[in-house]
């Protein structure tokens, strides 16, 4: 049995606090190739996810707040959002699934935001994420920007001054 508890959630916190992306991931599936990936996805605010889809091989994947504020933003294929929605179980909104094929991405919004992530496998870092080419690369000076830029659009705020 696996304990996804308080102790684990600050622990894995900890690790995406000290991580120069400001994120960590906990697997739970064993290996790259089982059918079901599921890990914690801990992230702090400005972390930045590259809006992309799974496609080809195509993917679900499905995201729920254990703690802390999430926005996801869905995406069209030229950048427009479609739809966004902030999880946050202390208002009772949970999670989301995200049809393969559908650009979107993730925002922490809080320090200390922890989801728990499934996704169809297996995993594959070759063809596992279809970048969006309107968005800026990790790691670019732009992306920051476009960040703040993304989560002013969709009238959502930090939880703290960022």
């Amino acid at each position: 049995m696996i304990h996804i508890d308080k102790t684990l959630l600050d622990a894995t916190t900890a690790e995406a606090k000290a991580s120069a992306r400001c994120r960590k991931n906990y697997n739970f599936h064993k290996e790259y190739s089982d059918t079901l990936q599921r890990l914690l996805n801990a992230m702090e605010p400005l972390s930045y996810i590259q809006p992309h889809k799974h496609e080809d091989p195509d993917k679900r994947e499905v995201f729920f707040a254990l703690r802390g504020r999430i926005l996801v933003v869905e995406f069209d294929n030229e950048g427009n959002v479609v739809e966004h929605i902030v999880l946050d179980p202390a208002i009772g909104a949970y999670g989301v699934e995200i049809p393969e094929k559908t650009f979107h991405t993730i925002v922490s919004l809080e320090s200390g935001t922890v989801a728990y992530e499934f996704k169809d496998g297996p995993y594959s870092p070759v063809d596992d994420k279809n970048f969006a080419p309107w968005a800026p690369a990790e790691g670019s000076p732009k992306a920051v920007p476009y960040l703040k830029k993304l989560i002013a659009g969709t009238g959502t705020t930090f939880t703290s001054n960022i």
